[in-house]
């Protein structure tokens, strides 16, 4: 029997909730929704059944959406009620639903699908939990892994509510904890296309150049003399379609388990012309080492396209996450976000990530690393919205991007070829690193108004060099030939540091991806840029007291840095069977401007091999930016553990260890016997200062 809505089995609003069916249950909020006055969708069975149906309801337009699961009718305003009903009368619909607006995000469509996430309060009976859907119309679908007493339930015929009415009668229960409706949304990628070309990869490494400053770079070169990626860490790309014919993305044993979610094959080709983003997105992570062409972060790693089905909903999440666990990812790219400012993750898409992040690589997680967006926008935050076109944001606009600012996801801001923020770059306290990419004006996709810049527009030039990656072939994509160099946005930056992570699980396979991102931020160059923004205004370029930047998260990514860190902690169970200690307490003076500099050294009597070693030094110096150190053993091997730039500072009172100073780490497996050297060098005339004091502690085994 159908249950009516003045049922009184059903649950009744108490003083928890006012019941609205304008309140949209997500993420622990309720947002506000308003209906779209001309369209609506319906799911058909069968899907077939579309062309008779269209007869039937003389839509203006018509189009699948939520990757396939939805169909979108858009009708005369006047006309869409009498055409919802028509729609729900007719055999062939199982569902339809108005389409939403959030108004916390007017130009966004939101599309209803027939399912909701229910969590009960735990130990609730199966009876209880039975007794409590069924007078809903709502059956259990699957339970949700992962979560206790949680369970993906579907709106049957007998529902006489929507799902977004159902949630919050549901929420108004003691014993439910959580109600969310399963909700697709349109994917926006997250490049950012400029005009001029450059031949060259400044991003991996420079010497400097036009539009270049050093340290702009990732520093690939020194991390390639370590590794250039392991096939058995496979990097997964999740995207719109991938050109699998681009000889840089082949190599014998590079793709793997590749799949298309959107056409349900195995075989992720684009499909459409504008499907260039994935080529260029998976090139920049991947891009094999053939002598020809471009050269990916990681060329050694395996690669695993994964197509994506254009839209985001909890089934999607789930099953781009569960796919990439199951075949094999270590490494999981996305260059993508919701194409909406406020986008709150549901319990089944934090599940999602979480599970991946926890449970992939047999229990060590997979690193899932997310873009940060192209808008100039907090990551979570409010901002005051003024002359945007067509006013599509204006006045107090709340932000939010759920995926970023997940906690098991590393979220990637865009720097620049002259070390300063992207104009673009989304911002705030969850950026966890930041990486090479292009300069331009910020900008937004909206579905009602496509890509338009963010107010106020930022008019005039950005400097800055533009990415060089692969493109479709035979003159299919953003360029006329197989490669672009007009690549950027958030979209180059993340899969860098993707490819950074897969060169460090490549040397430390070991490694959780919680010590992935550690290790990322521990290493990255503290770059600064003191500027404003040219659009908001807001210096946030700098630093706070837990080294974290809003602009940067804890730096620029250093992929040398970061090898040489995953690398070191490879080395199992470093024993340290005693500790020996020596110090020179003699100052000598650091001559000005002299390449050859002073060296002072201490003797170490021990016999042994280093497993742990760290350097103490005192120093002053009028203009410390001059001075590098370099430690040098017994056998010459050196490490330059301190380099140019200490800027004004005029003393320095600094220990050097192997988690602050990688570099040390060539010295592990040496024998400590012997004269160890430190070499201080001023590198340029004006300023002078002397070396106080420095020690060695080494920490011996074997």
């Amino acid at each position: 029997m159908t249950a009516s809505p003045n049922d009184p089995r059903l649950p009744r609003s108490g003083p928890r909730r006012e019941f609205r069916g304008e309140i949209l249950q997500r993420g622990g909020e309720e947002l506000l929704l308003d209906k779209a006055p001309d369209r609506f969708t319906t799911r058909l069975d069968p899907p077939t059944a579309l062309a008779d149906l269209r007869l039937r309801l003389d839509p203006l337009a018509v189009r699948v959406v939520a990757g396939g699961q939805l169909v979108e009718w858009q009708v005369a305003a006047d006309q869409l009620e009498a055409s919802l009903a028509a729609a729900r009368q007719d055999p062939v619909v199982r569902f339809a639903s108005h389409v939403y607006r959030l108004v916390d995000s007017p130009q966004t469509w939101v599309y209803l699908t027939d399912q909701l996430t229910v969590q009960f309060a735990p130990h609730t009976p199966a009876q209880t939990i039975d007794a409590t859907l069924a007078p809903l119309g709502l059956a259990i679908d699957k339970p949700l892994v992962g979560i206790p007493n949680t369970f993906v339930v579907r709106a049957t015929t007998a529902a006489t509510e929507n799902p977004i009415k159902i949630a919050n009668r549901l929420m108004a229960l003691d014993l439910v904890l959580a109600a969310e409706p399963n909700l697709a949304i349109e994917i926006a990628d997250l490049y950012r296309p400029t005009d001029e070309r450059f031949p060259q990869q400044w991003h991996l490494a420079h010497s400097g150049g036009a539009n270049l400053v050093p340290g702009s770079h990732i520093f690939a070169e020194a991390a390639w003399d370590i590794t250039r990626g392991a096939r058995s860490v496979v990097v997964a790309v999740s995207d719109d379609g991938f050109d699998l014919n681009h000889p840089d993305l082949q190599g014998v044993g590079k793709l793997v388990a590749p799949l298309d979610l959107q056409d349900r094959d195995a075989v992720p080709l684009p499909t459409r012309p504008t499907e260039n983003h994935g080529t260029a997105v998976a090139g920049l992570a991947i891009g094999e080492e053939n002598a020809i062409g471009i050269i990916g972060v990681a060329p050694g790693c395996g690669f695993m396209p994964i197509r994506t089905t254009g839209f985001i909903d909890d089934n999607a999440i789930e099953q781009l996450f569960d796919e990439a666990v199951r075949r094999g990812a270590a490494v999981i790219v996305c260059s993508w976000s919701p194409a909406t400012n406020y986008f709150p993750l549901t319990l089944r898409q934090t599940n999602a990530l979480t599970r991946a992040a926890t449970t992939g690589r047999n229990g060590k997680g997979c690193v899932i690393v997310f873009s940060a967006g192209n808008a100039n926008r907090p990551l979570s935050g409010t901002i005051n919205e003024t002359q945007w076109p067509q006013n599509a944001l204006s006045g107090s606009t709340r932000w939010l991007s759920g995926f970023a600012i997940h906690p098991d996801v590393i979220s990637v801001s865009a720097s620049t070829s002259l070390n300063t923020k992207a104009a673009y770059s989304n911002w705030g306290k969850h950026i966890a690193v930041a990486a090479p990419s292009n300069n331009a004006p910020p900008s937004m996709t909206l579905p009602q108004v496509g890509t338009v810049p963010t107010g106020p527009p930022l008019r005039q030039f950005q400097p800055g060099l533009g990415m060089v990656t692969s493109d479709r072939t035979q003159g299919a994509g953003y360029s006329s030939d197989d490669y672009t160099n007009t690549f950027g946005g958030t979209s180059s930056s993340c899969p860098v540091v993707a490819g950074v992570a897969g060169l460090m699980l490549s040397v430390n396979p070991n490694l959780t991806a919680r010590q992935v991102r550690e290790i990322l931020q521990a290493t990255a160059d503290k770059i600064v840029d003191r500027n404003p923004d040219p659009q908001l205004g807001r210096q946030y370029g700098t630093y706070d007291a837990n080294g974290h930047s809003q602009w940067f998260g804890f730096g620029k990514v250093n992929a040398a840095a970061a090898v040489r860190e995953a690398q070191r902690r490879a080395f199992p169970g470093r024993q340290v069977n005693r500790v020996v200690q020596q110090q020179n307490q003699t100052a000598v003076a650091i001559p000005d401007n002299q390449s050859g500099g002073v060296e002072s050294s201490v003797t170490v009597a021990a016999t042994g091999i280093v497993t742990d070693i760290q350097v103490e030094v005192s120093l002053d110096h009028e203009f410390l930016g001059d001075i590098s150190l370099t430690l040098v053993a017994p056998g010459g091997v050196t490490a330059l553990i301190q380099g140019r730039n200490l800027g004004r500072q005029r003393e320095l009172r600094a220990t050097y260890t192997l988690q602050t100073t990688p570099v040390l780490a060539r010295l592990i497996g040496l024998t400590a016997q012997g004269v160890w050297r430190l070499r201080a060098v001023d590198g340029a005339a004006g300023a002078t200062g002397r070396l106080v004091s420095w020690g060695v502690r080494m920490g011996l085994g074997g």
